[in-house]
């Protein structure tokens, strides 16, 4: 069965090919290029077709006030049975960055579009420190997603966030080392701020939702994102544990820096399968009790999905100083010194403010 039009991304010169939904896959070039954009290329915020609706203060709002989210979820194999999504469709995308982890799973859930992608690959042959977090996230913009919540099975760095809890982190501390963490490279530079790196319209949700099915659930925290895939030493642990950090997982970094580039919205869930390296019972739990903490930490997940995705799939407004924005003053490089082959990798990440000239002729 063939996907709506709201999954046919990457706008420009095309080609017929069944990567992306639809039979259209956007084409790539390098050095000179010469593709024809429509107006804004990338993902453009769906309008809705409402009456007229309030701000939350009483004002009445325009229909292009609005946007029709798409929300995207990054994890692990079990959360792709989760009951209640409909019209599902794996589609095998491609992107100028790569291969992404996995194909893509489309579908809808409480008639909010979903866009499902495994992070680590079905079955799990990849480790997180060689996932292509780029293409991943590019191909997701490509998709028409608007936000992102990421699962990510984590280590506790406290006592009182037992093995099964769950922790919705506000704040991020990078250790990583050898991951690519940019989609601005030499020859388009952008600087974007991280200082609150996660949503709080989607922290709020989950966190609301998550008390509603009394989850053992904690808003707030520092997520330590290391490199692996070996785990942390002791004397890491502990100093972890010094800057007051929460978790320490694998996978946060560098997506959240690619979602905010990407604008994007974004958050982590994240699920304590056992005490980090610092704690007396760390490794003597047993690989079965492990497991079976991260699958009741799976089942308790996709009930909290169920709860959270048709509240933010309503139609909202574009939150003028989160991640929706956060290109509109980043990009330091001049127009006329950007390099053309990075711009033609940059159409859905960036096409909202590079390519903003209707009458531009695609000749770079």
């Amino acid at each position: 069965m063939p996907l709506p039009a709201w999954s046919r991304q990457g706008l420009g010169k095309r080609k017929t090919d069944p990567a992306l939904p639809g039979g259209d896959r956007r084409t790539f070039f390098s050095g000179k290029t010469s593709i024809r954009r429509l107006k804004c290329s990338g993902r453009e915020l769906r309008r809705v077709a409402v009456s007229a609706v309030t701000d939350g203060k009483g004002r009445r709002m325009a229909q292009d006030d609005l946007i029709e989210p798409v929300i995207g979820v990054i994890g692990g194999s079990g959360l792709y049975e989760i009951e209640g999504l409909e019209n599902r469709e794996w589609r095998t995308c491609e992107t100028p960055w790569g291969h992404p982890s996995d194909d893509l799973l489309f579908g809808t859930f409480d008639g909010v579009r979903c866009v499902f992608l495994p992070r680590h690959g079905r079955g799990h042959p990849l480790p997180p420190s060689r996932l292509n977090y780029r293409a991943n996230i590019d191909v997701l913009k490509r998709a028409g997603v608007t936000d992102i919540i990421s699962l990510s099975s984590v280590g506790s760095l406290k006592e009182e966030l037992a093995p099964g809890h769950f922790v919705l982190p506000d704040q991020l501390i990078d250790q990583t080392r050898d991951r690519p963490r940019t989609f601005f490279e030499e020859g388009c530079v952008a600087q974007i701020s991280m200082a609150n790196p996660f949503s709080s319209r989607l922290l709020k949700v989950l966190g609301e939702e998550g008390h509603k099915l009394d989850m053992p659930l904690t808003v707030g925290g520092t997520y330590v994102t290391i490199e692996g895939p070996q785990f942390d030493t002791r004397a890491e642990s502990e100093l972890y544990r010094s800057w007051g950090a929460s978790v320490v997982g694998m996978t946060a970094m560098p997506e959240a820096v690619l979602a905010r580039e990407a604008e994007i919205n974004y958050a982590v869930l994240a699920m304590v399968g056992d005490y980090d390296s610092w704690h007396a019972s760390h490794n003597t739990s047993g690989v079965e009790n492990l497991l079976r903490i991260r699958q009741e930490n799976s089942h308790r997940a996709c009930e909290l999905l169920r709860k959270a995705i048709p509240i933010l799939g309503q139609p909202r407004p574009i939150c003028p100083t989160g991640a929706e924005r956060a290109l509109d003053h980043a990009i330091i490089t001049p127009a006329d010194m950007r390099h053309p082959a990075l711009l033609a990798r940059l159409d859905a990440v960036a096409g909202r403010v590079l390519f903003q000239n209707d009458d531009w002729d695609g000749e770079f």
